[in-house]
């Protein structure tokens, strides 16, 4: 069995690995800017960029020597950054930039002394005109030769002096050049290796188990999921194994009345139960149960007897499911051969039923049940929130309304995780209760 495991969990690697680059891409690309989306639209962009430098959102996705930087942004939605419309002389017309006379570059701010930039130039002229920049070498020209049909030119920069240095100019030989048409001006940074990047950054902190520091209280992730983590399995565990145990239980029952009345009866519950909403049994709850009766504490979470609703509410808004499928599993076991082999043989309907077809029935409720358990660690979205308990899940809804992404992110990576391992416990529970399964 050890082997076994070994032998899974090295196939596993490439799921995981797998998981991990498709939840990166869900947060660092799909999602779009996440300093953006966490520090909102109104901030400027040296705060946006020292809010990536501190995150590693500054380097190349994958691989690669450049990166883009936030002093100067130019992207296929906007070629050309709005500062130009400040510039005197440059005209924006679609696509392209029109200078009219001598402009500078608008930055949005100096870039750091001592790193190495690269602009790179697509433009369109008869005439002639002359870059001018400053870097850490000091003042510095280049003819740009006439091109009626567009020419590219890159210049590397390596900014110097306190708080850095970058400025470029465009410049007509004469007052009397032809306009020159700009198709495309980027800025870039180099990077020391084409290894340093964002996925390579995000691996090496999960490696160290580092999921950054929550933007809304300024600690750490892993910390404040170590405090919820608690609550929130204080709360799931009772509901899972309650809702388990109670659901395969009136599943034998309805198995044992199978056609009859209380089997009928049985379904017709869990139909109205899975029928009612789950936000409909917490508000019903919360009123007539602790607000209207005060059966139970309303909100908080001080004792034990806080999560006694909760747990009442999370038993029976999810039984009728759970009841439902277990019904069905044992239903299919009681019409197959060996049931009716046994039956003929004289042996007890109690019997058949708790030593045959519930043993049988034990692949499709490990299946179920092992698949579960990942998802205990995140608590309810839903109880938590309504009833105040500090855990995952209330931790969850927080981070999403106030877009604390490094909180959300991690919730959602040690989820996968979990559910990969949880593939693997499956596999060897299958080979603990049925004896027609083997590991190999």
């Amino acid at each position: 069995m050890i082997l076994y495991s070994l032998r899974r969990l090295l196939q596993l690697i490439p799921i995981l690995f797998g998981v991990l680059v498709v939840t990166f891409i869900l947060f660092n690309v799909a999602g779009g800017s996440p300093a953006a989306l966490m520090l909102g639209k109104n901030v400027s962009a040296r705060q946006l960029e020292e809010f990536d430098e501190q995150r590693g959102f500054n380097k190349p996705l994958f691989f690669g020597y450049w990166t883009a930087t936030r002093a100067y942004e130019s992207h296929r939605e906007v070629p050309f950054p709005p500062g130009w419309r400040q510039v005197e002389g440059a005209r924006l017309e679609r696509d392209r930039l029109i200078l009219e006379r001598a402009a500078e570059v608008p930055l949005a701010f100096a870039p750091r002394a001592g790193l190495l930039f690269r602009w790179t130039v697509r433009y369109r002229t008869a005439g002639v005109y002359q870059l001018e920049w400053s870097d850490a070498e000091g003042e510095n020209r280049l003819d740009l030769p006439p091109a009626p049909r567009g020419r590219t030119v890159s210049l590397l920069v390596r900014s110097g002096g306190e708080g850095g240095d970058g400025r470029l100019r465009f410049a007509p030989r004469s007052e009397r050049e032809p306009p020159l048409e700009i198709l495309r001006l980027t800025l870039e940074r180099r990077m020391e290796s084409p290894w340093d990047s964002q996925f390579a950054y995000f691996l090496r902190r999960l490696l160290r188990l580092d999921f950054g520091e929550s933007l809304a209280t300024g600690q750490p992730v892993l910390q404040m999921m170590r405090e919820g983590i608690g609550p929130s399995l204080l709360l799931m565990i009772p509901i899972f194994f309650g809702e388990l145990v109670l659901a395969i239980t009136l599943a034998l029952f309805c198995a044992w009345f199978r056609d009859r009345w209380p089997d009928r009866l049985i379904v017709t519950v869990s139909v109205l139960l899975m029928s009612v909403n789950y936000l409909v049994w917490i508000v019903m709850g919360q009123y007539w149960l602790a607000f209207r009766w005060n059966w139970f504490p309303l909100w908080g979470f001080e004792s034990w007897r806080y999560l006694l609703l909760p747990w009442l509410i999370g038993l029976f808004s999810g039984l009728g499911g759970s009841v439902r499928f277990y019904r069905t599993v044992m239903l299919d076991e009681m019409y197959r051969d060996y049931v009716r082999t046994a039956f003929a043989k004289g042996v007890p309907l109690r019997v058949v039923l708790f030593r045959h077809v519930l043993r049988n029935a034990m692949i499709p409720i490990l299946t179920q049940s092992v698949m579960a358990l990942p998802f205990l660690y995140t608590g309810s979205l839903l109880l938590e929130s309504f009833f105040g308990i500090p855990g995952l899940g209330y931790l969850s809804v927080n981070a999403l309304n106030s877009l604390d992404v490094d909180v959300v992110r991690a919730v959602v990576v040690i989820g996968t995780v979990l559910y990969v391992v949880a593939n693997l416990v499956s596999d060897i529970c299958y080979a603990l209760v049925d004896p027609r399964v083997r590991l190999k």
